[in-house]
């Protein structure tokens, strides 16, 4: 068998990609995945759903990326959300668009998207393999080929190749094929990796009222996060969970990624348990409620305003004693209460471990990499896409967006160099 052109390194959402755009540039493609199953981390994106992308434009998707923004100007005005929903829909997958401009397939099935790159990488002949990629051949100081295992490491095989798209991920969900080996051999190439630390993904807390109701899920409130200097990072409304260690949820884990400086910030968790109500109307409701209540104890009178786990915590925290007929709560205590129902606080004390992240941030030095190619400035025939860059959004398609823009450059670079016979100009 003629050995392939591009090497693609990683089967997830931008390798599918970047192997589709050589292909389609006329190069011959191997993808090579270490599952038995392409784009498993896929599946589970947006809850089984795969929210495909963000329905913006470009700059939009750049704002939603905290660190690195500017690297991918090329590769997002190349590749804008308008083209990632033109071209699944041009695979047969209609798509649909939800609130945040959220796009979703129509079926809410994500595997109609894996399926849809799948097709695509057979229609266009592209090789796939099974193993994993132990380390990259050079001669001269540029890629020459790859050292192949098998899921169990115990043999393997050398092939040649004239480039190599690494897309193995960073070391956020580990179960399914993300555990940095693209970040090691890039390093082994004399590459930089930036501080890997989760991103959009459950927080810890201290304190104890998280575990008394583990399992509760609030739906319909609002988010607030401050850091110790006051200043508000995050603010939205939606759903979370309390959970045995802290926090978790939607409204966390969109919460977690503009919390990145745990080191030298502390971080509040405030939560407007009742955010259509302003305060002079959540009282008026409060006093209707103990006049119509007057004989009942308070720890059944607050079930109607609140579920049954966070009941107790209310009336420890406001300092009213759960027998207290509600004739007898003070106008102060009727205060404090109103205050926790706008503004439950939990402190946090910093996230759950990488991987029960959704999201790597940090990974490969951006600075080493041409934003227009995704080549290597280091390494002629290297080049590298998707979350193993260090450049991570918020939650919306946003990280998808970066995989499939990224993916497409790096691709569509790399079937450029194997055609031309002095390959890229490096300055």
């Amino acid at each position: 068998m003629n050995s392939p052109d591009v090497i693609v390194v990683g089967g997830g959402a931008a390798g599918m990609m970047a192997a589709i755009a050589a292909a389609r540039q006329g190069a011959s493609v191997t993808l090579v995945e270490r599952n038995q199953k392409v784009g498993r981390k896929l599946y589970i994106t947006g809850k089984g759903r795969c929210n495909v992308t963000n329905h913006c434009f470009p700059e939009e998707v750049r704002a939603a990326v905290p660190r690195n923004g500017k690297f991918l100007y090329s590769a997002l005005d190349h590749t804008p959300p308008a083209w990632v929903e033109e071209f699944f829909e041009s695979l047969g997958v209609p798509l649909k668009v939800e609130r945040g401009n959220r796009v979703f397939p129509a079926s809410d099935k994500s595997v109609d998207i894996i399926d849809a790159l799948f097709r695509e990488l057979k229609r266009l002949k592209v090789q796939i393999q099974w193993g994993r990629i132990t380390s990259i051949s050079c001669q001269n100081g540029a890629v020459s080929g790859v050292e192949v295992g098998t899921a169990a490491d115990k043999w393997g095989w050398e092939e040649a190749c004239k480039a190599v798209i690494l897309a193995t991920g960073g070391l956020s969900y580990p179960a399914t094929g993300s555990t940095g080996d693209g970040l090691w051999m890039a390093e082994e190439l004399g590459h930089t990796i930036i501080d890997i630390k989760p991103s959009l993904v459950p927080l810890e807390s201290p304190d104890e009222c998280c575990a008394r109701m583990q399992g509760l899920a609030l739906k319909n409130v609002v988010l607030t996060v401050k850091s110790s200097r006051k200043k508000v990072v995050y603010q939205e409304q939606g759903e979370l969970l309390f959970t045995h260690f802290g926090l978790s949820g939607p409204l966390i884990l969109s919460a977690s990624a503009h919390m990145r400086n745990f080191e030298k910030e502390q971080y509040v968790c405030a939560i407007d348990l009742k955010p259509a109500l302003d305060e002079q109307t959540l009282d008026a409701r409060l006093v209707r409620e103990f006049s119509g209540g007057a004989n009942k104890d308070m720890d059944n009178l607050l079930g109607a305003l609140a579920p049954r786990l966070l009941v107790p915590v209310l009336l420890e925290r406001a300092g009213i004693p759960g027998d207290k007929k509600a004739h007898d709560v003070t106008k102060q205590e009727r205060r404090r209460l109103l205050e926790l129902f706008k503004c439950f606080s939990v402190a946090v004390s910093g996230p759950r471990p990488i991987d029960e992240a959704i999201i790597t941030s940090g990974g490969l030095k951006v600075s080493e990499v041409d934003p227009r190619t995704m080549q290597s400035k280091k390494v002629p025939g290297l080049f590298f896409a998707g979350e193993m860059l260090d450049v991570d959004a918020y939650t919306g398609g946003f990280n998808l967006q970066i995989a499939w823009a990224t993916g497409r450059a790096a691709g569509e670079s790399a079937a450029e160099y194997v055609s031309s016979p002095d390959g890229p100009s490096f300055s």
